[in-house]
């Protein structure tokens, strides 16, 4: 087992950024839907600091979102910035949105598992649906890549926010094939939880230590989770609609960890009390079920799940130096050789955890 620590939360977990090599967006036009949720303020905040795309569009449903965001991204500083008020479940928006569009990152979704379970129709409205919608967008505006964002909750799935998001990567994959020869490169990231992102544990945590609570709550002393920061999660996903040739389900190699370990790291003298799994909740998270290892490729810094209707595909990236998985192959949380220990976690929660949780 590998134990983990960094004193820099920029090349978190042995230097592995996922920066190389990263698409160009100098000079295109990208739209990203979900626009306005912790994944795509990053990737804005990115895109402004180190690109001078043609256009950013900005697209999501939630206007006061949208009033937020344009005050801490201006167009009056940022001119190729624009805000989109749309909804994946409306195609026509959709369709208006991706005129003369090159790239687009897929981060819509609705993504609470208690929620989704008590309002399944509008799951599968936003999340099977509307990634149908994307695709069909794409396809027909003649968009150059795709990249729609996954979950781990996605692999072998057991509620019904995974179980939505299964049949979304099955439908980006599918999509390879349905657009054509010269039809967009779809991929799919798939990722486990983010690090300080709005409604994971670290910021629950921080609250109700800040409010002097005597005791974390725990689900299970013995669950696992993989986690990755949001710088990582856009880099890979810049690297990825780089590296795509279409279809593949990209995975990266990061550390998991303990939920024990996390609590007992930010608050060391506070005691855990036991509170149960919640429905659809698992213990450990995986993100390669062994059924998928006969279509895995394993690289430097992540794996990529390959389309079974693409034999070529394996064949090529093989080829060039990628190695195949064991056929009893899976990457879970609870069996990854890279783990996060109390005192990493320490290092990963130190000086950053504020301008995280913020």
């Amino acid at each position: 087992m590998t134990s983990i620590a960094t004193d820099s939360m920029d090349g978190l977990f042995a230097g592995r950024d996922f920066r190389a090599p990263r698409i160009d967006l100098n000079g295109k036009t990208i739209l990203i839907t979900g626009g306005t949720g912790s994944f795509g303020r990053r990737f804005v905040k990115t895109v402004c600091a180190e690109y001078t795309p043609k256009k950013l569009i900005i697209f999501s449903r939630d206007e006061l979102k949208q009033y937020e965001m344009a005050q801490d991204f201006p167009p009056s500083k940022w001119p190729f910035l624009r805000y989109f008020i749309g909804d994946i479940r409306d195609e026509t928006r959709l369709d208006m949105a991706m005129r003369d569009v090159d790239i687009v990152i897929h981060a819509a979704a609705l993504k609470h598992v208690p929620i989704a379970e008590y309002n399944p129709f509008e799951c599968i409205k936003t999340n099977v649906i509307g990634a149908e919608n994307v695709v069909r967008a794409a396809i027909k505006r003649g968009v150059k890549r795709v990249c729609a964002l996954s979950t781990d909750k996605a692999a072998s799935p057991i509620n019904l926010y995974g179980a939505s998001k299964l049949a979304s990567d099955k439908i980006f994959t599918a999509a390879q094939h349905m657009g054509g020869r010269d039809g967009p490169k779809f991929c799919v990231v798939r990722y486990g939880n983010v690090v300080g992102s709005r409604g994971s544990v670290i910021p629950f945590f921080r609250k109700l230590i800040d409010e002097g609570a005597e005791s974390l709550p725990i689900t299970d002393a013995r669950m696992t989770r993989f986690w990755i920061t949001l710088d990582q999660g856009v880099n890979l996903v810049l690297s990825s609609l780089e590296m795509a040739r279409g279809g593949e389900t990209f995975v990266p190699k990061i550390p998991s960890m303990s939920t024990v370990d996390l609590a007992r790291s930010m608050a060391p003298d506070l005691p855990h009390t036991i509170v149960g799994i919640r429905p659809g909740e698992k213990l450990h998270e995986t993100m390669i079920p062994a059924d998928d290892a006969r279509q895995t490729v394993e690289f430097e810094d992540r794996y990529a799940i390959l389309p079974a209707f693409d034999g070529e595909l394996r064949a090529r990236y093989l080829t060039e130096g990628a190695k195949a998985c064991p056929e009893d192959f899976a990457y879970s949380s609870d069996n990854n050789p890279e783990k996060l220990d109390a005192r990493s976690l320490q290092t990963l929660l130190g000086e950053k955890l504020k301008q995280l949780t913020a």
